[in-house]
């Protein structure tokens, strides 16, 4: 007899949502995270987008370890002098059930996790899962750190991570290549939740949640703001290639970004109270691996489940989705009496919801995000448009818009061409 039915490697958003819903669904869980607690070596702060949650945890919003709902969204396209922005704000995300909400993921995960152990599952902390265990073709458990370390099961799921070592162990991966990921940098700066408000135009747990194009200078990737209750989480996202090659540390570029003029009023005089980095992938649809196999089933980051397209900056939602899908696929699974083949039925239950119909359909989104286009020729012509736009020229008589995007198109060396072939790209992605 196996150790438990399933073992799940990672207490991450997917990792313990799927371990909830397999304990409430009678299967012995091992939920295995090697932290000290759930949450205790993920640096990440920024917005979830928890609405999945609704059938899972209803009372989420009640309960949930919020810092604050995001009713104010902005988008910002940047030189390094200019900022042209979008700035939306809404009163109907500020009441239950909220849209999105700022988290420290070591609070949200840990709360998470403990709801796994309410309904059954065995929390297993401070220990890293080291391989997998196989007969054959089949994954029959895995070994860990731990002197009595091997612990086996009908099935695993693998949790672990963007830079998952049981998906590539199992050879779930084509290939693992570093232009899929980018490097998420962070500064956490405490500023009081008042001078927040202040700054913000906030008040209560209303919060902002601020992204930015053209703020990397000559790395490929963005820019972040959130506010927390009481701090700010400012940061960058790069591409992890294009930051080897320009030989730049990432808390310079950090630091040039909060320099920025559209940027310095916001975090000026915050106490750095925190300072991290973690991998991100980002390749979209076509940089997954295959989902499973015999015994196996990946989910999360692990899967390269980050949405990274452009107006949707999104991951733990599909995290959780993908943690309750491989655990819907696994009860059906094992009341057929085949618990193992539960990748049989995995993958269409992500391609009967938004987690990879949102993915196929973007699947090229992240090619052309990341590209020199949109990432400085686009962002710089957007702002010479703006600035001439509203730039008084009296005496002379004020220039037809058509001469203003022409001039700051040939300014920015861009052509006819590649307006038109990124709009259609975008286009046929979107509508």
């Amino acid at each position: 007899m196996p150790d438990f039915d399933v073992i799940v490697v990672g207490a991450g958003p997917a990792g313990s949502i799927a371990a909830l819903e397999l304990a409430r669904g009678g299967a012995s869980v091992a939920l295995i995270e090697r932290g000290v607690y759930p949450g205790s070596k993920n640096m990440y702060g920024g917005v979830v987008y928890p609405r999945i949650l609704d059938s899972i945890i209803p009372n989420w919003h009640e309960e949930a370890p919020i810092q604050r709902h995001v009713t104010r969204r902005q988008t910002m396209m940047m030189t390094d002098h200019q900022a042209m922005t979008v700035d939306f704000r809404t009163t109907s995300w500020g009441s239950a059930p909220y849209n999105g909400v700022t988290a420290f993921r070591s609070e949200w995960d840990r709360w998470l996790a403990q709801h796994a152990v309410d309904a059954g599952a065995t929390l297993i902390c401070s220990t890293t899962v080291t391989g997998l265990l196989r007969d054959a073709n089949r994954i029959i458990g895995v070994t860990t750190d731990r002197s009595d370390g091997d612990l086996t099961a009908d099935l695993v799921v693998a949790c672990d991570g963007a830079n998952s070592f049981l998906a590539r162990e199992a050879g779930l991966y084509k290939e693992f290549d570093a232009s899929h990921f980018t490097l998420g940098v962070k500064e956490v700066l405490h500023l009081g939740k008042d001078e927040i408000d202040r700054r913000f135009n906030v008040s209560d747990h209303d919060g902002v949640d601020i992204e930015m194009v053209g703020a990397t200078g000559p790395i490929a990737g963005g820019g972040f703001l959130y506010t927390n209750l009481d701090s700010v989480a400012v940061g960058v996202v790069l591409k992890l290639n294009s930051l080897a090659a320009a030989n730049t540390r990432p808390e310079d570029v950090i630091a040039t970004l909060k320099r920025h003029p559209a940027i310095a009023p916001l975090v000026a005089g915050g106490e750095l109270v925190e300072y991290s980095a973690h991998l991100i992938p980002e390749g979209g649809y076509d940089a997954m691996p295959t989902l499973g196999m015999s015994g196996l089933l990946v989910c999360g980051d692990a899967a390269s489940l980050t949405l990274a397209a452009g107006i949707w900056l999104e991951g733990v939602n599909f995290a959780m989705a993908s943690g309750a899908a491989a655990a819907q696929a696994t009860l059906e699974a094992r009341e057929a009496g085949r618990p193992a083949e539960a990748h049989r039925s995995y993958r269409s239950l992500l391609e009967g919801n938004f987690v990879l119909q949102d993915h196929k359909r973007l699947r090229h989104m992240p090619e052309l995000i990341f590209s020199h286009f949109v990432q400085h020729q686009q962002a710089a012509m957007v702002c010479d448009v703006v600035e001439d736009l509203f730039t008084v020229t009296n005496p002379t008589p004020k220039p037809r818009l058509r001469r203003i995007v022409n001039d700051a198109r040939k300014a920015n060396g861009v052509t006819h061409r590649d307006l038109l072939r990124t709009t259609w790209r975008a286009a046929k992605m979107f509508f």
